[in-house]
């Protein structure tokens, strides 16, 4: 699976070719009727949203997501306020509470505390007219309970995006039963660890052993403080063929993690997930083999885009996976300046 996201633009390019090759043959041979539909822009003004980017400001996985939400807002028109969360789960419970004290006509959460925690505070949100949406990780009970009330979803499919990463790795780096393995992720945390897991699942299933690590507070806010377990990590298991670091961020800083561990280019196999500029220059040095491309700009606009649809036409909630392909040394050119504009 290379760069899913390509092929659909490839393929939406012949389609357009085909309808417009199509349309002038038809309108040729046939009187077709003037167009009487209309337009507005900036539809959307005048709903106040309240949208959640996720980690902290200038970090390479949120930066992108922030950007999406901000170029829907310049689209549509809605008035947006950002807040930012360090990615700590009880901190988002907290502001989904502060935010729906202010009223606003829709919130957009990370899923990360799950639907158990954000539950009481979706319902009360719920029942006070406020449409909610999740990004990034689904929050599938809330979403089915409210989805006619504009409860979408825009992200990947999380278990499945993991297992897809677990096989990759296999493949770039042949790795064959008993060989050692580091997983670095977040399976403390409900529904998002199910990309750990996924990953975990399809190295156990080929015989991989598996050295499991949890990213703590410290490095899922920062991923530099990760450097001195990393690198204790590395020392201390000296037959390790590979890791992959569950988390957008931390993918970027593995050229850093790595050569704090006293490795080359290759040395290791490295992978993860997530585009950045930082990413795609580790890509071009070698450092890191591949990464799954989770086209996260469309995790912030669409959420703005689904509480317009909602707010001024009714529309329920829209399910969106945004996990693309894999990115690697063979097709990293074709992203390279859309992830430096953070755009990719």
């Amino acid at each position: 699976m290379k760069l899913l996201s390509l092929k659909s633009t490839v393929a939406a390019g012949m389609l357009a070719s085909s309808l417009v090759m199509g349309i002038g043959f038809f309108s040729a041979t046939t009187a077709v009727a003037q167009d009487t539909g209309t337009a507005t822009s900036q539809w959307c003004k005048g709903v106040n949203i309240v949208f959640f980017p996720g980690g902290s400001p200038g970090g390479s996985f949120e930066t992108v997501v922030y950007n999406g939400a901000v170029q829907a807002t310049a689209d549509l028109g809605a008035t947006t306020q950002y807040v930012w969360s360090d990615w700590q789960p009880d901190k988002m419970v907290t502001q989904l509470q502060a935010a729906i004290a202010t009223k606003p006509d829709g919130i957009a959460v990370m899923g990360h505390p799950g639907d158990e925690a954000y539950k009481p505070l979706v319902d009360q949100a719920e029942a006070a007219g406020i449409i909610v949406t999740a990004q990034n990780v689904q929050l599938t009970e809330l979403e089915t309970a409210y989805q006619g009330n504009g409860f979408g979803y825009a992200g990947a499919t999380l278990y499945n995006q993991g297992m897809a990463v677990g096989n990759e790795a296999i493949s770039v780096y042949s790795l064959k039963s008993g060989d050692e393995v580091m997983v670095w992720g977040l399976l403390s945390q409900a529904g998002r660890g199910q990309r750990s897991q996924g990953v975990i699942d399809a190295l156990k299933a080929a015989g991989i052993n598996v050295d499991y690590l949890e990213i703590d507070a410290a490095t899922n806010s920062d991923p530099t403080a990760g450097i001195p377990t990393f690198t204790a990590f590395v020392a201390s298991h000296p037959d390790l063929k590979a890791v992959i670091t569950d988390h957008g961020n931390l993918t970027s800083t593995l050229p850093a993690l790595l050569q704090a561990a006293g490795k080359k280019p290759g040395d290791i196999g490295a992978g993860g997930f997530d585009l950045s500029g930082a990413t795609i220059q580790g890509i071009k040095d070698g450092w890191i083999g591949f990464v799954n491309d989770q086209q996260e700009w469309l995790q912030g606009y669409m959420p703005i885009l689904q509480i317009c649809l909602t707010k001024k036409f009714g529309f329920s909630g829209l399910s969106i996976d945004t996990g693309a392909g894999f990115v690697t040394k063979d097709n990293v050119e074709a992203l390279s300046s859309l992830a430096t504009a953070q755009i990719r």
